[in-house]
């Protein structure tokens, strides 16, 4: 799992709620080469590790909230999006921006749910 890239907490659990960062398709670093379709596959992977950290996976995502610099790639993003998730099919907004950090194409944050034993 890489270290943030900027100031702040990439996981905090609140009660029930675990709320993940946003995930850019970085691997060691630096943005993965190929677009899109990588860097969503990427990012969905970094998702999985910040999610695994505090004991929960993907099918605990309730919602997601994706951003793309280019909605021309939706359908790419889609397909990449659906190939990490597979089964779990969250709640989604996918919003389009002029820009990312480090130039990135996409980017995910996630709000996952799992109720804290008692």
């Amino acid at each position: 799992m890489s270290k943030p890239l900027g100031p702040y907490t990439p996981v905090v659990r609140a009660g029930d709620w675990i709320i993940v960062s946003g995930q850019l398709g970085v691997r060691d670093g630096a943005l993965v080469p190929g677009g899109v379709a990588a860097q969503t596959a990427q990012a969905v992977e970094n998702l999985q590790a910040q999610l695994a950290s505090v004991g929960a996976t993907l099918a605990d995502v309730a919602k997601t909230l994706c951003f793309l610099t280019d909605m021309d790639t939706f359908a790419t993003f889609n397909e990449a999006y659906v190939a990490g998730f597979g089964a779990s099919r969250p709640a989604r907004s996918t919003i389009g921006v002029a820009a990312l950090p480090f130039g990135g194409a996409v980017e995910i944050e996630a709000w996952a749910y799992q109720p804290v034993a008692k």
